[in-house]
């Protein structure tokens, strides 16, 4: 029987996917944890290219939830993991040897906790370094890096499914793992890569913020308190910086540094940003307006 179940929501991401599991198939603790990839309703050959692991990967195991949905995805995950721990990984991530050991360690050296480790965003997965003190997160929980047991997991329920699009559906578990009385140990050795290129595109991003901030709104409606607020940007401070950021003349030098051909200007890098504010903000208030 594992100990630990590492929990992997995917959706058409295959090769990316496949690096993940390549790093996971070389942990150092490998025979006392299984992995658990969940097909969210994937397109690509994603099922092919988990069954291609299983060959040298015993304990990798692959579910099906159809409906595009990452909290329903993960709930799977952790209705079939038979490990104690579970361990929550994106698939856009590659593990060093000893990620699994670390979270385990951690685990055995304090009671019960939920345990993260330093997130190091790199261009791909060639030059792999160390973490640095800049790497530190105050985050309580994030399904990038995290374990906890699933005890815990399940006496809060799980991920609310309510959660249907991209973001805050971790941060909510996390909310209610804490008043539980969970702990958190960040744990320097427990780190991981998560791969991000430098030219993800545009658009792409523009859309999850878009989601992120129409889900940030779900998250204040169910605890409408100061911390998740703040958090959440739902405040009328930050509503009037992103009004002023986005002010019509700047929007439209935005949309034009947006256009050049300079790929690598500052410019062009601080246009995006501030788009991308501007998508997550807007969606936030208009979803804030349409449940008032």
């Amino acid at each position: 029987m594992p100990v630990a179940t590492v929990v992997i929501a995917t959706r058409n991401r295959a090769a990316l996917l496949s690096d993940c599991l390549n790093h996971l198939g070389s942990q150092t603790a490998r025979g006392t944890f299984e992995v658990v990839v969940v097909d969210n309703g994937s397109t690509d050959d994603t099922a092919t290219v988990v069954h291609r692991h299983m060959a040298t990967m015993p304990e990798l195991r692959l579910l099906h939830v159809e409906d595009p949905n990452r909290s329903k995805a993960r709930n799977a995950g952790i209705a079939a993991a038979r490990g104690s721990w579970l361990i929550f990984c994106d698939d856009d991530t590659v593990a060093p040897p000893q990620f699994v050991a670390a979270h385990l360690a951690a685990h055995e050296r304090h009671e019960p906790r939920v345990v993260t480790g330093p997130i190091v965003n790199v261009a791909n997965a060639v030059a792999l370094g160390a973490p640095a003190a800049r790497h530190y997160s105050r985050a309580y929980f994030c399904t990038c890096n995290a374990s906890v047991s699933k005890a815990a997991v399940d006496s809060v329920g799980g991920f609310d499914e309510q959660y249907d699009l991209y973001g805050w559906e971790d941060t909510d578990l996390g909310l209610r793992l804490r008043a539980k009385g969970l702990r958190r140990i960040f744990d320097w050795q427990a780190y991981i890569f998560h791969i991000k290129p430098p030219a993800d595109a545009f658009a792409r991003r523009q859309a999850l913020a878009i989601e992120k901030g129409t889900m940030a709104a779900r998250f204040v409606r169910k605890s409408p308190t100061w911390p998740v607020k703040l958090a959440t940007g739902a405040y009328a401070a930050n509503f009037l910086r992103a009004d002023l950021m986005t002010w019509a003349p700047l929007r439209r030098l935005y949309e034009r540094a947006i256009r050049s051909a300079h790929n690598n200007s500052a410019l062009k890098t601080f246009a995006a940003e501030a788009l991308i504010d501007a998508a997550y903000v807007n969606a936030l208030k208009a979803a804030l307006r349409s449940s008032a």
